[in-house]
Protein backbone atom coordinates (compact mmCIF):
# COMPACT_ATOMS: atom_id res chain seq x y z
CA UNK A 1 0.00 0.00 0.00
CA UNK A 2 2.90 2.35 0.73
CA UNK A 3 4.24 1.67 -2.75
CA UNK A 4 0.87 2.60 -4.30
CA UNK A 5 0.42 5.72 -2.14
CA UNK A 6 3.74 7.35 -3.08
CA UNK A 7 3.01 7.70 -6.81
CA UNK A 8 -0.46 9.06 -6.00
CA UNK A 9 0.99 11.74 -3.72
CA UNK A 10 3.57 12.65 -6.34
CA UNK A 11 0.86 12.84 -8.93
CA UNK A 12 -1.25 15.11 -6.73
CA UNK A 13 1.78 17.39 -6.17
CA UNK A 14 2.45 17.55 -9.91
CA UNK A 15 -1.25 18.28 -10.51
CA UNK A 16 -1.21 21.11 -8.00
CA UNK A 17 1.98 22.63 -9.40
CA UNK A 18 0.60 22.27 -12.88
CA UNK A 19 -2.66 23.90 -11.76
CA UNK A 20 -0.77 26.82 -10.22
CA UNK A 21 1.27 27.29 -13.37
CA UNK A 22 -1.89 27.10 -15.46
CA UNK A 23 -3.56 29.78 -13.30
CA UNK A 24 -0.52 32.03 -13.65
CA UNK A 25 -0.57 31.60 -17.43
CA UNK A 26 -4.34 32.12 -17.57
CA UNK A 27 -4.22 35.28 -15.44
CA UNK A 28 -0.84 36.47 -16.68
CA UNK A 29 -2.11 40.02 -17.22
CA UNK A 30 -3.03 40.37 -13.54
CA UNK A 31 0.27 38.85 -12.40
CA UNK A 32 2.10 41.22 -14.77
CA UNK A 33 0.42 44.14 -13.00
CA UNK A 34 1.48 42.77 -9.60
CA UNK A 35 5.07 42.09 -10.69
CA UNK A 36 6.45 45.68 -10.56
CA UNK A 37 5.15 46.20 -7.03
CA UNK A 38 6.44 42.81 -5.95
CA UNK A 39 9.88 43.53 -7.41
CA UNK A 40 9.91 46.92 -5.70
CA UNK A 41 9.34 45.38 -2.26
CA UNK A 42 11.84 42.58 -2.88
CA UNK A 43 14.60 44.88 -4.11
CA UNK A 44 14.12 47.92 -1.88
CA UNK A 45 12.44 46.50 1.25
CA UNK A 46 13.43 42.86 1.79
CA UNK A 47 16.84 42.57 0.12
CA UNK A 48 18.42 45.42 2.17
CA UNK A 49 17.39 43.81 5.48
CA UNK A 50 20.75 42.06 5.74
CA UNK A 51 22.25 45.53 6.21
CA UNK A 52 20.68 45.70 9.67
CA UNK A 53 23.62 43.61 10.84
CA UNK A 54 25.71 46.77 10.62
CA UNK A 55 23.95 47.98 13.78
CA UNK A 56 25.78 45.23 15.66
CA UNK A 57 29.15 45.75 13.97
CA UNK A 58 31.79 48.47 14.06
CA UNK A 59 31.72 48.86 10.29
CA UNK A 60 34.99 49.76 8.61
CA UNK A 61 34.88 50.25 4.82
CA UNK A 62 38.50 49.10 4.51
CA UNK A 63 37.78 45.82 6.32
CA UNK A 64 34.51 45.20 4.54
CA UNK A 65 31.14 44.06 5.81
CA UNK A 66 32.03 40.60 7.08
CA UNK A 67 35.50 41.41 8.43
CA UNK A 68 34.30 44.34 10.53
CA UNK A 69 34.25 43.38 14.24
CA UNK A 70 31.06 42.60 16.12
CA UNK A 71 30.25 45.02 18.95
CA UNK A 72 26.85 43.73 20.06
CA UNK A 73 24.57 46.44 21.42
CA UNK A 74 27.30 49.06 21.86
CA UNK A 75 25.82 51.37 19.22
CA UNK A 76 22.40 51.20 20.85
CA UNK A 77 23.95 52.01 24.23
CA UNK A 78 25.77 54.97 22.70
CA UNK A 79 22.54 56.19 21.08
CA UNK A 80 20.55 56.03 24.31
CA UNK A 81 23.40 57.66 26.23
CA UNK A 82 23.71 60.52 23.76
CA UNK A 83 22.81 63.83 25.48
CA UNK A 84 20.58 64.73 22.51
CA UNK A 85 18.63 61.45 22.50
CA UNK A 86 15.69 62.69 24.58
CA UNK A 87 15.74 66.01 22.72
CA UNK A 88 15.42 64.14 19.40
CA UNK A 89 12.72 61.90 20.87
CA UNK A 90 10.75 64.92 22.09
CA UNK A 91 11.04 66.74 18.77
CA UNK A 92 10.11 63.68 16.73
CA UNK A 93 7.06 62.83 18.82
CA UNK A 94 5.93 66.47 19.08
CA UNK A 95 6.08 67.07 15.32
CA UNK A 96 4.22 63.82 14.63
CA UNK A 97 1.59 64.46 17.30
CA UNK A 98 0.89 67.93 15.92
CA UNK A 99 0.61 66.39 12.45
CA UNK A 100 -1.72 63.70 13.81
CA UNK A 101 -4.04 66.30 15.34
CA UNK A 102 -4.10 68.83 12.51
CA UNK A 103 -2.93 67.04 9.37
CA UNK A 104 -4.56 63.61 9.65
CA UNK A 105 -8.21 64.83 9.78
CA UNK A 106 -7.69 67.35 6.96
CA UNK A 107 -7.86 64.86 4.03
CA UNK A 108 -11.07 63.44 5.52
CA UNK A 109 -12.71 66.88 5.72
CA UNK A 110 -11.45 67.77 2.24
CA UNK A 111 -12.75 64.48 0.82
CA UNK A 112 -16.16 65.11 2.41
CA UNK A 113 -16.33 68.55 0.81
CA UNK A 114 -15.22 67.24 -2.60
CA UNK A 115 -17.77 64.44 -2.35
CA UNK A 116 -20.55 66.97 -1.90
CA UNK A 117 -19.78 68.72 -5.19
CA UNK A 118 -22.46 67.66 -7.68
CA UNK A 119 -21.03 69.30 -10.81
CA UNK A 120 -18.62 66.66 -12.15
CA UNK A 121 -16.42 68.98 -14.21
CA UNK A 122 -16.00 71.41 -11.28
CA UNK A 123 -15.33 68.48 -8.95
CA UNK A 124 -12.59 67.08 -11.19
CA UNK A 125 -11.03 70.54 -11.49
CA UNK A 126 -10.92 70.91 -7.71
CA UNK A 127 -9.44 67.45 -7.32
CA UNK A 128 -6.69 68.24 -9.82
CA UNK A 129 -5.87 71.50 -8.04
CA UNK A 130 -5.57 69.92 -4.58
CA UNK A 131 -3.53 66.99 -5.95
CA UNK A 132 -0.91 69.17 -7.63
CA UNK A 133 1.20 70.14 -4.56
CA UNK A 134 1.94 66.45 -3.93
CA UNK A 135 4.05 66.33 -7.09
CA UNK A 136 6.27 69.24 -6.02
CA UNK A 137 9.61 68.33 -4.49
CA UNK A 138 10.47 69.45 -0.98
CA UNK A 139 13.10 71.74 -2.49
CA UNK A 140 10.33 73.68 -4.25
CA UNK A 141 8.14 73.71 -1.13
CA UNK A 142 11.04 74.96 1.01
CA UNK A 143 11.82 77.66 -1.57
CA UNK A 144 8.18 78.81 -1.56
CA UNK A 145 8.28 78.89 2.24
CA UNK A 146 11.40 81.08 2.22
CA UNK A 147 9.78 83.32 -0.38
CA UNK A 148 6.71 83.74 1.84
CA UNK A 149 8.23 83.87 5.34
CA UNK A 150 11.83 85.05 5.18
CA UNK A 151 12.61 88.16 7.20
CA UNK A 152 14.04 90.26 4.35
CA UNK A 153 12.22 89.30 1.12
CA UNK A 154 9.25 87.36 2.50
CA UNK A 155 5.82 88.38 1.20
CA UNK A 156 4.24 88.04 4.65
CA UNK A 157 6.84 90.29 6.28
CA UNK A 158 6.49 92.85 3.48
CA UNK A 159 2.78 93.03 4.22
CA UNK A 160 3.49 93.34 7.96
CA UNK A 161 6.07 96.04 7.29
CA UNK A 162 3.67 97.92 5.00
CA UNK A 163 1.14 97.88 7.83
CA UNK A 164 3.67 99.65 10.06
CA UNK A 165 4.39 96.61 12.23
CA UNK A 166 7.75 95.09 13.08
CA UNK A 167 8.77 92.13 10.92
CA UNK A 168 8.75 88.61 12.38
CA UNK A 169 11.60 86.11 12.04
CA UNK A 170 9.44 83.11 11.26
CA UNK A 171 12.23 80.84 10.00
CA UNK A 172 14.70 81.52 12.80
CA UNK A 173 12.28 81.47 15.72
CA UNK A 174 12.01 78.02 17.39
CA UNK A 175 8.41 78.78 18.42
CA UNK A 176 7.25 78.67 14.78
CA UNK A 177 9.29 75.71 13.49
CA UNK A 178 6.87 72.87 14.31
CA UNK A 179 3.92 74.87 13.01
CA UNK A 180 5.70 75.63 9.73
CA UNK A 181 6.52 71.94 9.17
CA UNK A 182 2.92 70.96 9.86
CA UNK A 183 1.56 73.67 7.55
CA UNK A 184 3.89 72.51 4.76
CA UNK A 185 2.71 68.91 5.14
CA UNK A 186 -0.92 69.95 5.18
CA UNK A 187 -0.57 72.04 2.02
CA UNK A 188 1.48 69.45 0.14
CA UNK A 189 -0.17 66.17 1.09
CA UNK A 190 -3.77 66.88 2.18
CA UNK A 191 -5.14 66.78 -1.36
CA UNK A 192 -3.32 63.57 -2.23
CA UNK A 193 -4.62 61.95 0.95
CA UNK A 194 -8.20 62.45 -0.18
CA UNK A 195 -7.87 59.80 -2.91
CA UNK A 196 -8.36 56.83 -0.58
CA UNK A 197 -11.28 58.44 1.25
CA UNK A 198 -13.01 59.45 -1.99
CA UNK A 199 -12.63 55.86 -3.21
CA UNK A 200 -14.22 54.61 0.02
CA UNK A 201 -17.09 57.11 -0.35
CA UNK A 202 -17.66 56.00 -3.93
CA UNK A 203 -18.52 52.53 -2.61
CA UNK A 204 -21.48 53.74 -0.57
CA UNK A 205 -24.82 52.55 -1.95
CA UNK A 206 -26.67 55.60 -3.40
CA UNK A 207 -29.98 54.07 -2.25
CA UNK A 208 -28.98 54.79 1.34
CA UNK A 209 -28.81 58.50 0.58
CA UNK A 210 -32.13 58.33 -1.30
CA UNK A 211 -33.77 56.66 1.69
CA UNK A 212 -32.30 59.31 3.99
CA UNK A 213 -33.71 62.08 1.78
CA UNK A 214 -37.14 60.45 1.92
CA UNK A 215 -36.88 60.40 5.71
CA UNK A 216 -36.09 64.11 5.69
CA UNK A 217 -32.40 63.89 6.61
CA UNK A 218 -30.32 66.99 5.89
CA UNK A 219 -26.96 66.84 4.09
CA UNK A 220 -25.15 67.03 7.41
CA UNK A 221 -27.20 64.13 8.78
CA UNK A 222 -26.45 62.08 5.67
CA UNK A 223 -22.73 62.69 6.12
CA UNK A 224 -22.86 61.90 9.84
CA UNK A 225 -24.99 58.75 9.65
CA UNK A 226 -24.05 57.31 6.23
CA UNK A 227 -20.78 58.65 4.82
CA UNK A 228 -18.65 58.70 7.97
CA UNK A 229 -19.66 55.17 9.14
CA UNK A 230 -18.93 53.90 5.62
CA UNK A 231 -15.35 55.23 5.63
CA UNK A 232 -14.68 54.40 9.30
CA UNK A 233 -12.72 51.17 8.52
CA UNK A 234 -10.50 53.10 6.09
CA UNK A 235 -9.91 55.85 8.65
CA UNK A 236 -8.97 53.29 11.32
CA UNK A 237 -6.50 51.46 9.07
CA UNK A 238 -4.82 54.68 7.98
CA UNK A 239 -4.69 55.86 11.60
CA UNK A 240 -2.93 52.66 12.65
CA UNK A 241 -0.42 53.04 9.83
CA UNK A 242 0.07 56.68 10.77
CA UNK A 243 0.82 55.73 14.36
CA UNK A 244 3.40 53.27 13.06
CA UNK A 245 5.30 56.23 11.58
CA UNK A 246 5.45 58.21 14.81
CA UNK A 247 9.24 57.78 14.97
CA UNK A 248 9.68 58.82 11.35
CA UNK A 249 9.70 62.32 9.86
CA UNK A 250 10.28 63.42 6.29
CA UNK A 251 14.06 63.78 6.22
CA UNK A 252 14.22 66.07 3.18
CA UNK A 253 11.72 68.51 4.65
CA UNK A 254 13.49 68.87 8.00
CA UNK A 255 16.96 69.04 6.42
CA UNK A 256 15.88 71.88 4.12
CA UNK A 257 14.13 73.87 6.86
CA UNK A 258 16.52 73.42 9.78
CA UNK A 259 19.13 76.01 10.71
CA UNK A 260 21.38 76.57 13.76
CA UNK A 261 18.83 78.90 15.39
CA UNK A 262 16.09 76.24 15.46
CA UNK A 263 18.30 73.23 16.12
CA UNK A 264 16.81 72.76 19.59
CA UNK A 265 13.40 71.99 18.06
CA UNK A 266 14.52 70.65 14.67
CA UNK A 267 17.03 67.94 15.56
CA UNK A 268 15.31 64.59 14.95
CA UNK A 269 16.43 60.99 14.46
CA UNK A 270 16.59 61.38 10.68
CA UNK A 271 18.97 64.35 10.82
CA UNK A 272 21.03 62.55 13.48
CA UNK A 273 21.37 59.50 11.23
CA UNK A 274 22.37 61.74 8.31
CA UNK A 275 24.95 63.67 10.36
CA UNK A 276 26.58 60.62 11.93
CA UNK A 277 26.03 58.05 9.21
CA UNK A 278 26.81 60.11 6.11
CA UNK A 279 28.72 63.25 7.06
CA UNK A 280 30.87 61.62 9.75
CA UNK A 281 31.11 58.22 8.08
CA UNK A 282 29.70 56.34 11.10
CA UNK A 283 27.57 53.99 9.04
CA UNK A 284 26.78 51.70 11.96
CA UNK A 285 25.38 54.60 13.99
CA UNK A 286 23.08 55.58 11.15
CA UNK A 287 21.84 52.00 10.77
CA UNK A 288 21.26 51.83 14.52
CA UNK A 289 18.98 54.87 14.41
CA UNK A 290 17.04 53.38 11.49
CA UNK A 291 16.63 50.06 13.30
CA UNK A 292 15.48 51.82 16.47
CA UNK A 293 12.85 53.73 14.48
CA UNK A 294 11.67 50.52 12.83
CA UNK A 295 11.28 48.71 16.16
CA UNK A 296 9.36 51.65 17.65
CA UNK A 297 7.08 51.74 14.61
CA UNK A 298 6.43 48.00 14.82
CA UNK A 299 5.56 48.20 18.52
CA UNK A 300 3.19 51.12 17.94
CA UNK A 301 1.42 49.34 15.08
CA UNK A 302 0.96 46.16 17.12
CA UNK A 303 -0.32 48.07 20.17
CA UNK A 304 -2.68 50.33 18.20
CA UNK A 305 -4.03 47.36 16.23
CA UNK A 306 -4.63 45.49 19.51
CA UNK A 307 -6.48 48.45 21.03
CA UNK A 308 -8.60 48.93 17.90
CA UNK A 309 -9.64 45.26 17.85
CA UNK A 310 -10.44 45.39 21.56
CA UNK A 311 -12.76 48.31 20.84
CA UNK A 312 -14.65 46.13 18.39
CA UNK A 313 -13.26 47.47 15.13
CA UNK A 314 -11.38 45.67 12.39
CA UNK A 315 -7.62 46.16 12.45
CA UNK A 316 -5.00 45.69 9.76
CA UNK A 317 -4.53 42.00 10.60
Amino acid sequence: MKTDAAPKLLGMGAERSGGLLARIVRHRAIYALVLPGLLYFIIFKFAPLWGLLLAFKDYNPFLGFWASPWVGFDHFTALFADPNFYLMLRNTLAINLIGLVFHFPLPILLALMLNEIRHEAFKRLNQSVVYMPHFLSWVVVASLTFFMLSADVGVVNKVISAAGRETVSFLSNPNYFWGILTAQNMWKEAGWGTIIFLAAMAGVDPQRYEAAVVDGASRFRQIWHITLPAIRPTVIILLILRLGNMADIGFEQVLLMINPLVLSVGEVFDTYAYTHGILRGQISSGVTVGMFKGVVGLVLIVLSNYVVKKLGHEGIY
